[in-house]
């Protein structure tokens, strides 16, 4: 009797049709499911295979041990999500649960083209209980969400290995690697494939060159066609390989994918030329082959260079981020370090980070100052200056000398995880023109075979030697990919392109929709203003000095985190006004501060609160409209006076200032012909006069967030769509009800944000880059449709009339993807 095999990692009976093993200590060993296979080899790969020597048991069987649990005799688990299978913690933030769905991001082993996303996504949503099947050709990471009532991971699973590919847990270190061996196989097919065109060329050229005169032997001619057919093999047995699985797969899967005439012109060009040889007698096709073969083949090379490039800004950001930090766990007592990885980092935490490093997660700093480079977070290129109390986020370069950190977040919860979870959602979905490109492909290659067949009909009728080239040339000529191309390639070179600018794209539609969009709204606070008071001007009261106002005044509020405190704190900074230490200091809620500077006692604040200090009324000076009494001379500001015993000193006015970006971008707004309107929870007068300083026509305050949405959803009812520019914190449900939308990012509050686009460093021309950047886009993906369109429409019928013969085709069918791709790359250098 036979001995079962047990799986090497779990211990679990090995299936006779299992095929899982991964090398451990240089021996091959079994494995009884994909789970298992991929624990061993992350384990092997992270250098600690001597856990298997070193182990008292076997590992637990990760849930979604199908084969190994069938085998056994045991219950299948009813949710075996592959997260166990690498022994991820249940609440790793890539595994939602939202009720009765569950939602994952997977990363697929295996795709080829656009026809491996389409077919994917096709199988999966025949499933019963998928809701959302999205693959991100780009990235190449599955997104499915699920209703775990109805099916379980392990069906999803199935359903992606029943048609010939493998999803696995997303994973860095497996994801580079399964590029890695993408691009060699890709390279070594395409090699083979040219090495036999050239060497089936050579053979070729003598008949061609003969013609019909007759000066070729006829067993010279029969030779040179059994020579073509022994180099064509490996082109057909190793270099064809992904389109006659490609095909398969969609016959498996009972679809009609992009492969399937792309294989059925091959094989029936190769089958074809074969018979003849055999007969000695007929036409063949082995060079057509051949260089169809290696024609196809360049161009998919071509466009998986152009997935790695739009998936570029990607993989950039996720490779910002260090996985080891320099611990300090005596500090302040001891600067001596410790290297730990940095997910073991906890707030509270304190690291040293040298020059050059990048930052582990969001800190404060604690000792010594620095500038750093957020490039990568926020498309910010200058290096900015950070003193002691500042926040550094997380994935940001030290770009000066080395300082002491304070651990604020956990990496998980850091500004740059955060962004990566933005940018991950921003390809789980696709817009409505890329959906509209996979439904017509598939449709198109359903009417490609009938026309096909059609062709061979009417040929085979009419001239009988003509029927099987004209046929081959038809389907060779055909260009689906091409369809489906156009639109996936541009959105993924636009998007990378205003990532590394400072623009995150995290809906699918935003480029689509902010072209068409009629009204542009703005909120103003933090969106069209800086979202901060500063001090407009200080004037001094009998004859005191500014200097010594500022100086008096920034002492009081060095402990305040209240923003008018802060702007005048800025301003005494800026005036080089210097340092004073005040005591004995007491703050009445709306009022103000009182304290003691140099043994004076100081009061800041209101008019009347100052009174009770320096007496009598609250001098007179010029008009200086404020809060207390709004005026429409100038844009309202908060006044705030300065007064010690027995004497008044100073007045500030304080306001927040517009960005100084606002104005241009509004203008570029109008200027392409959409309205602006400007939508304020502010006052009337304060939005009226900020609308009057921007050129705004229209602008509405006094709006509480249920106004807001009420406007906007009234001018969508109207005929109009929106896109609505908020600061992401109080304008939650108006951004939501917008067609389009976009937040001023802010890097504490990055994750919190849901819009359909961030400004990432809150810079306002970012907007209208991202408006002239979906202009150029939707143009692009135009074309790219346009063309794929006429080409299918002049090319087809002229193979089926005869006047393209198979190998022309082929070389038409590779030049129309690569033109696709080509003219969407030119979107990530305008």
């Amino acid at each position: 009797m036979n001995e079962i095999a047990q799986c090497f990692h779990c211990g679990q009976a090995v299936a006779a049709s299992a095929d899982w093993h991964v090398k451990i200590d240089g021996a091959e060993q079994a494995m009884c499911c994909p789970g298992c296979a991929a624990v061993a080899q992350t384990i092997v790969d992270i250098g600690q295979a001597s856990y298997y020597r070193e182990r008292n048991g076997f590992a637990s069987a990760p849930g979604g041990s199908t084969a190994g649990s069938a085998a056994a005799g045991g219950a299948a688990s009813p949710d075996p999500l592959l997260p166990s299978a690498l022994a991820l913690p249940e609440d790793d933030p890539n595994i939602i649960d939202d009720g009765d769905a569950r939602e994952t991001t997977l990363l697929v082993e295996g795709i080829r083209c656009a026809a491996c996303v389409w077919l994917i996504e096709h199988r999966l949503r025949q499933v019963n209980g998928v809701q959302q099947a999205n693959l991100n050709v780009a990235t190449e990471k599955l997104f499915v969400r699920w209703d775990k009532n109805r099916t379980s991971a392990a069906a999803l699973l199935d359903a992606v290995r029943s048609i010939g590919y493998n999803a696995w847990p997303y994973d860095n270190t497996r994801h580079d690697a399964q590029l890695q061996k993408a691009s060699r196989t890709l390279g070594r097919q395409l090699f083979v494939a040219g090495l036999s065109m050239m060497q089936v060329m050579m053979y070729v050229a003598p008949e061609y060159m003969a013609g019909d005169d007759g000066t070729l032997d006829a067993g010279m001619a029969s030779l040179m066609r059994w020579a073509s057919l022994l180099l064509t093999l490996p082109a057909i047995a190793y270099s064809a390989q992904p389109f006659l699985k490609g095909a398969w797969a969609s016959l498996k899967a009972r679809a009609l994918g992009m492969d399937v005439p792309v294989a059925l012109g091959i094989m029936a060009a190769f089958i074809g030329s074969t018979v003849s040889t055999f007969r000695g007698d007929g036409a063949v096709y082995f060079d057509s082959v051949t260089m169809f073969i290696f024609l196809l083949l360049a161009s998919r090379y071509l466009e998986m260079v152009a997935r790695r490039k739009a998936a570029s800004a990607l993989s950039r950001l996720r490779h910002s981020a260090p996985e080891m930090a320099q611990r300090l766990p005596l500090w302040p007592d001891s600067r001596s370090t410790a290297t730990v990885p940095a997910s073991a980092l906890a707030a509270g935490d304190y690291i040293v980070v040298k020059g050059g490093e990048a930052v582990a997660a969001d800190c404060t700093v604690v000792d010594g100052s620095t500038a750093v480079d957020l490039s990568l977070l926020t498309g910010e290129s200058a290096p900015q200056r950070k003193l002691v109390g500042d926040l550094i986020p997380g994935g940001a370069v030290n770009a000066g000398g080395p300082v002491v950190l304070r651990v604020e977040k956990p990496v998980r919860d850091s500004t740059l995880a955060g962004l990566l979870k933005l940018v991950e959602r921003a390809g789980s979905a696709k817009p409505r023109i890329a959906q509209w490109a996979d439904r017509t492909a598939s449709w198109f290659v359903a009417a490609l075979l009938l026309f096909a067949a059609a062709s061979f009909g009417f040929w085979y009728w009419h001239d009988a030697s003509r029927a099987w080239p004209v046929a081959i040339a038809v389907l060779v000529v055909s260009c689906p990919c091409a369809l489906s191309l156009a639109t996936p390639s541009a959105l993924a070179a636009a998007t990378d392109r205003l990532l590394g600018k400072g623009a995150l794209i995290v809906q699918p539609h935003v480029l689509e929709t902010l072209h068409r969009a009629t009204h542009i709204v703005f909120d103003k606070t933090g969106t069209l203003t800086e979202g901060r008071p500063a001090v407009q001007s200080v004037d001094a009261i009998d004859g005191a000095r500014i200097i010594g106002i500022l100086r008096v005044a920034a002492a009081l509020e060095a402990g305040s985190a209240h923003p008018i405190a802060r702007a005048i704190c800025a301003a005494a900074d800026a005036h080089g006004a210097g340092a004073a230490v005040a005591i004995k200091l007491q703050e009445l809620a709306g009022q103000g501060m009182e304290g003691m500077v140099n043994g004076v006692r100081y009061r800041l604040g209101t008019g009347a609160y100052v009174a009770g200090v320096a007496g009598g009324p609250v001098p007179r000076m010029g008009a200086a409209p404020s809060r207390e009494a709004p005026g429409v001379g100038g844009p309202p500001m908060t006044t705030v006076w300065l007064g010690m015993q027995g004497r008044w000193l100073g007045r500030f006015l304080i306001s927040d200032v517009l960005r100084a970006d606002a104005r241009q971008t509004v203008d570029y707004f109008q200027r392409i012909g959409k309205t602006v309107v400007l939508l304020s929870g502010d006052q009337q007068a304060l939005a009226t006069k900020v609308a009057e300083q921007l050129g705004i026509g229209e602008a509405i305050g006094d709006c509480l967030p249920e106004e807001k949405l009420a406007y906007v959803q009234e001018l969508q009812r109207c005929g109009g769509v929106v896109a609505m520019v908020g600061d992401g914190i109080n304008d939650a449900a108006v951004l939501s009800a917008a067609d389009v939308s976009f937040a001023m990012g802010s890097g504490a509050t990055l994750a919190q944000v849901h819009a359909d686009c961030v400004l990432l460093d809150a810079r306002l021309p970012m907007l209208a880059e991202t408006a002239r950047s979906a202009s150029r886009t939707m143009r692009v993906i135009r074309q790219n449709l346009a063309w794929a369109t006429l080409y299918n429409l002049v090319a087809i019928p002229a193979a089926a009339f005869g006047v393209l013969n198979p190998w022309l085709s082929g070389v038409g069918m590779a030049a129309s993807s690569a033109f696709v791709v080509l003219n969407a790359l030119r979107l990530r250098r305008s």
